[in-house]
């Protein structure tokens, strides 16, 4: 990690505002951080597209759609896995540490505002060397990427649920890949915060309806093939490892989602406020997951519980019903990520004076619909040789949450400290610097377990479906649906 320290006579006047308490963040007037943010927002009033127009309440909308998403529908089967009781307690120790980690990532974005992206950070985090920045580039790339074809796949699984299975799955996954471009093209966070809000405004009554439904059914779909409803509060004896790490995964790929935060930050008009949004979504996150999750379970009976969740409802009308009020986020959370990754690859070919990133030009306009348009055809393409829900999810959060959630922010942490102390920052700080260090460390340990255990059990659990038929071909015309 990096060891260059801010020397003066141009030292920040806040020390990378990372080591002091949000309280304490308001006291520093002439912050070098602010004066930047200004000149950033300066910059932009003669523009025809201003970025820095973000409110914490739109960023808030933003973060909302993100995390209250379909991925909340796996948790009744985590849940099944895992047993009620370590499902909780697992829920709650992988939201604290995404919290804290997310803090770390928006006060290292205030002490370095010229941060556009996670591939900014990733640079500056590592020495400041190109192979850090594009490494972390082929990283959030990748990372988007999948989940804009994990809602391609799930979105061609609606379609066919609601078709009973009568039109091709390929043509489904385009049609919905498609309509993604459409709703794509918008090209700052802030007008998008507006279809953030209807989505998880929209996933929220969904998933209360799924869970009513579940709770009004006489028996779940399925029944009696696995026996009468159980409901399990620890794990079923002989519990694979491949299937609670699967489960694990599922867990932390709902929650894990600072790739996008630096992103956010740098179109938030006042950056400062970063935590009201956190803070509000953390809450709604606990509610909703931990109560769709356990009361679904516990409805159909963790023997009878699927992901996503909507196929234990028996009753078709009640699946479609429940389903259809969740397309707002099918089409929105890959919108999302398809236009964090197009702002990378766009700030990247005009530069900040560019009259075709700052005016609506045919030039800057053609070249923002084919970045996007090359996102959503490499989702399609991930959404037809991947066809399949709960390992994807498990996959993409081994493969990428222990950088982008746990590895990176310990290093941030690691500077942020080392900016303002010095080289023996955690002596200089007693026992805080010593808990402080080892904690972090201990991050990056949690980050390994997901690289080499996650991926290994959910590349297993993936080699077993296949073995089992459990799932369609590549680029296959069979139904998906529900």
């Amino acid at each position: 990690m990096k060891t260059r320290t801010r020397t003066p006579p141009q030292p920040k006047v806040t020390p990378s505002s990372s080591d002091v308490d949000d309280e304490e963040l308001g006291d520093f007037e002439e912050r070098s951080d602010d004066v930047l943010v200004q000149e950033q927002i300066e910059t932009e009033k003669n523009s025809t597209i201003k970025y820095r127009t973000c409110s914490w309440q739109k960023t808030a909308a933003l973060l909302l759609s993100e995390y209250i998403c379909l991925a909340i529908m796996s948790f009744p089967y985590s849940y099944a896995v895992l047993g009620i009781v370590p499902g909780l307690i697992l829920t709650f120790v992988i939201a604290g540490l995404v919290l804290y980690t997310s803090m770390i990532a928006w006060r290292f974005c205030l002490a370095h505002p010229e941060i556009r992206d996670v591939c900014d950070l990733g640079r500056e985090l590592f020495w400041q060397k190109n192979w850090a920045y594009y490494g972390t580039a082929v990283l959030f790339i990748m990372n988007n990427t999948f989940v804009q074809g994990f809602h391609c796949l799930v979105g061609a699984q609606y379609l066919n649920t609601m078709m009973s299975g009568s039109t091709c799955t390929v043509t489904l996954s385009a049609i919905m890949a498609t309509t993604s471009f459409v709703f794509s093209l918008p090209r700052t966070f802030s007008t998008l915060s507006r279809l953030a809000s209807l989505a998880a405004l929209s996933t929220f009554v969904s998933v209360v309806m799924a869970t009513a439904f579940a709770g009004i059914e006489p028996y779940p779909a399925g029944y009696p093939t696995n026996g009468e409803p159980v409901l399990r509060l620890f794990p079923a004896p002989g519990t694979s490892f491949v299937a609670g790490m699967n489960a694990f995964m599922n867990i932390s790929y709902t929650f894990i989602g600072q790739i996008t935060i630096p992103s956010f930050i740098a179109e938030m008009r006042e950056p400062r406020d970063f935590p009201k949004a956190l803070y509000l979504v953390t809450a709604a996150e606990l509610l909703v997951f931990c109560a769709v999750g356990a009361l679904m379970c516990a409805f159909t009976g963790s023997n009878y519980a699927t992901a996503p969740a909507f196929g234990s409802l028996a009753d078709p009308k009640f699946k479609k019903i429940a389903f259809s009020l969740m397309v707002p986020t099918l089409v929105f959370l890959g919108v999302l990520y398809a236009s964090v990754s197009a702002r990378f690859v766009f700030f990247r070919l005009f530069g900040p004076s560019s009259p075709h990133r700052r005016h609506h030009t045919p030039k800057g306009w053609a070249a923002w619909a084919a970045v996007l348009a090359g996102t959503w055809v490499a989702a399609f393409v991930i959404a037809e040789l991947v066809p399949f829900f709960s390992d994807l999810l498990a996959l993409m959060s081994s493969l990428f949450d222990s950088f982008f959630g746990f590895v990176f922010w310990a290093a941030a942490y690691v500077q942020l400290r080392r900016e303002k102390y010095g080289e023996g920052f955690w002596r200089e700080r007693g026992i805080r610097g010593y808990v402080g260090i080892v904690f972090n460390m201990g991050l990056v340990g949690v980050g390994g377990v997901f690289l080499i255990g996650g991926t290994y059990a959910s590349v297993q659990s993936i080699i077993d479906g296949y073995r089992q038929n459990g799932f369609g071909g590549a680029f296959t015309c069979a139904s998906n649906g529900l």
